[in-house]
């Protein structure tokens, strides 16, 4: 018997779903979830009944997180588990996280019911739903992704704490007069400061300045 979970903040998906599962003379839903948080505790239960999950069948979207999380959070209970991830994005930078946490396979959320319990079965016979060009782009993607977050950092790091100081009154849209009298500097600092910033980030306007600082929270912004 396959022991599945089945995850997703939708019950008008969850229960049709698990209908669907539970017809099979081969699977059976041992738990439902409809969060990251939800996830963590039946796995919780499961384990302190002495029983596990063979296959999950979860939404990548959740209200508490990812279920790139869930992903990883089963493999670290029972690297043995297989995840087949549902979304309805067919963004690289959502379903690259998820593959590279060991989901087996992914789907489109609009796929029939039948279709994904079918899909689930092959998983657990064995059958490679991802290419290995399919893995291997998305190690490349996440890599790529790491490696400008890597560089992001270390601009962040660069700048000092006047920079920074000069950043967020400018993300509370003062002017370059209103920037000096509050760092009681001259104008003429204010702007070297400002030449400094763009130089450091990489970018070429003030407002490109902005939008990287409140990217990576450097600014608050009411």
């Amino acid at each position: 018997m396959i022991r599945v979970m089945l995850v997703d903040d939708h019950a008008s998906f969850l229960q049709p779903l698990a209908f669907m599962f539970e017809q099979e003379p081969d699977l059976t839903v041992v738990a439902r979830a409809g969060s990251v948080a939800e996830t963590r505790e039946r796995l919780a239960e499961l384990n302190d009944g002495g029983s596990n999950v063979d296959l999950a069948v979860l939404d990548l979207d959740l209200p508490d997180g990812s279920g790139t999380e869930i992903v990883e959070i089963l493999r670290e209970s029972n690297p043995a588990v297989l995840a087949l991830v549902l979304t309805s994005s067919t963004e690289r930078e959502q379903l690259a996280p998820a593959i590279e946490a060991g989901a087996a396979g992914v789907m489109h959320k609009s796929a029939e019911i039948r279709e994904i319990v079918d899909t689930a079965r092959r998983l657990h016979a064995g059958e490679q739903l991802l290419s290995p060009a399919e893995v291997v782009e998305a190690m490349r993607f996440t890599g790529r992704r790491r490696q400008k977050e890597h560089e992001a950092q270390l601009m962040i790091e660069s700048l000092t704490q006047r920079e920074r100081e000069v950043l967020q009154a400018l993300a509370e849209g003062l002017g370059d007069r209103e920037i000096a009298d509050r760092l009681h500097v001259g104008i003429g600092t204010v702007r070297t400061h400002m030449v400094n910033i763009l130089r450091k980030l990489e970018v070429s306007s003030r407002l490109q300045a902005l939008l990287f600082a409140a990217r990576h929270d450097l600014v608050e912004i009411d």
